[in-house]
């Protein structure tokens, strides 16, 4: 049995199970952000850290940055994100509550109605609706005690602007050969007009992309094989090939920078959503970097003997949306024989906060407590191993399964006597017994 997931099931258990918290939440919340607790904080870390592994660790031809939050205003002013970077608001001047324009028309604040040729609010349905407005969508903040157009700087709501103004920089120190990367993951901000569906639209999130430089020639050649890459990177997410949509953005729609862009998108609860994209930038942001820093930024390509300004593509993966998208993957109610439901996360292993739960099998007893914390202390320099002697045996897997640890290793009256465990399964819910010496070996190559 699998019944159908709900977001409010999914942010309920995220919340009971420290995966995920409302942000502010003691004084009221704030919209648009969220904390990760202590479970969600390691998934997070274990996306990023395989990430970082797969696109840049495992690679000879990409180097990795971490640009700063704050830049020079006059790095937006080039890009085009000042005068540029803006959705469409619209406000009810009955109700105050603010719209998205496009979301608006495409329903999903609720049922729009046209009463006598004017749009209804679909909250408290009058037709004073405003007409929209572009709403530039970066948090501005002040460098300095005074508050004047001097000071002024933005919060990045990307990381790309960064790569290309260390593009140089990068060009000096490490000297590579096109094709080439520069990969970052950082925090972004962005002043969204309604943030809503759990992370997956925040005013405040993670972003894993890179600028992978290029020769124009063979731009195609190479789109296409990133995309191949990004379905490996979907894989090791566990989602389903049949979750998953290209969505071709076409002419008329897309960036104006960009000659082609696909959104790779995801069936999540609340619908097909963009969960990750690759566009072809062209050579537009180096070209106005040069243009309105004075710098050269070109590249000297030794065989042909000339400079040349690199075209760039750009696979973007927003790191929130990648653990949401497991975590809907991964979430399973199944019927027990007893007859109880029991909630279970089967996520891939290398992504679940931890690896191993030790259970001593009564709290009460000295030795069988001792003989687990030492198999605890054995473990966690293999894994992130966690330490659970709370309630009854029952209660310790159901708690485990609700986060995804893999393995629960449970100490009895028989390791005391034999030297070794029961290993249960998360998945499966099989156990084995185990000889003590042999689990960390065992439990490899399990993961």
């Amino acid at each position: 049995m699998n019944t159908e997931l709900t977001m409010d099931k999914l942010v309920s258990l995220c919340k009971r199970r420290g995966i995920i918290f409302p942000g502010s939440e003691i004084y009221g919340g704030l919209a648009g952000t969220w904390d990760y607790g202590p479970v969600g904080v390691e998934m997070k870390n274990n996306i990023k850290a395989a990430w970082w592994k797969m696109f840049v660790h495992d690679r000879s031809d990409m180097h990795g940055i971490d640009s700063a939050i704050l830049m020079n205003s006059k790095v937006w002013e080039a890009s085009g994100h000042v005068s540029g970077f803006t959705d469409p608001m619209v406000d009810c001047k009955n109700c105050k509550n603010r719209f998205r324009a496009d979301h608006l028309d495409e329903g999903k604040y609720g049922e729009v109605k046209i009463i006598d040729g004017k749009k209804s609010c679909p909250v408290c349905g009058s037709t004073e609706l405003t007409e929209p407005r572009l709403f530039n969508m970066m948090f501005r903040t002040y460098i300095g005690p005074v508050q004047d157009t001097e000071s002024l700087v933005y919060l990045r709501p990307e990381n790309a602007q960064g790569m290309f103004v260390d593009f140089k920089n990068v060009l000096d120190t490490m000297h590579p050969k096109l094709p080439f990367g520069i990969a970052q993951i950082g925090r972004v901000f962005r002043n969204e007009v309604t943030p809503g569906d759990f992370v997956f639209r925040v005013r405040e999130f993670d972003l894993m992309e890179f600028e992978y430089f290029i020769d124009p020639k063979n731009w195609e050649e190479l789109f296409e094989m990133w995309m191949k890459e990004i379905y490996k990177w979907l894989a090791f997410l566990g989602l389903d090939k049949e979750k998953i949509y290209n969505h071709e953005i076409p002419d008329g729609e897309r960036a104006h920078y960009s000659k082609r862009t696909i959104d790779i998108e995801y069936q999540f609860p609340f619908g097909m959503k963009e969960l990750c994209a690759i566009a072809y930038r062209t050579d537009y942001d180096l070209k106005c970097h040069i243009e309105k820093s004075g710098k050269d930024l070109t590249y000297f390509d030794e065989k042909a003997s000339e400079r040349l300004v690199p075209h760039v593509l750009e696979p973007t993966f927003g790191l929130d949306r990648a653990l949401l998208a497991s975590l809907v993957e991964s979430y399973k109610e199944e019927q027990l024989e007893n007859g109880e439901t029991r909630i279970v996360l089967k996520l891939p292993p290398k992504i679940s906060a931890y690896k191993t739960a030790v259970f001593p099998l009564v709290s009460n007893k000295e030795d069988i407590v001792n003989k687990a914390t030492e198999v605890y202390k054995m473990l966690k320099p293999h894994f992130n191993t966690i330490f659970d002697d709370n309630g009854n045996i029952g209660k310790r897997y159901r708690r485990q399964d609700e986060i995804g640890t893999p393995f629960c290793i449970t100490i009895d009256y028989d390791t005391l006597e034999k030297g070794d465990v029961t290993v249960r399964d998360r998945d499966t819910m099989k156990q084995e017994r185990i000889k003590i010496e042999e689990l960390a070996d065992y439990i490899k190559t399990k993961i």
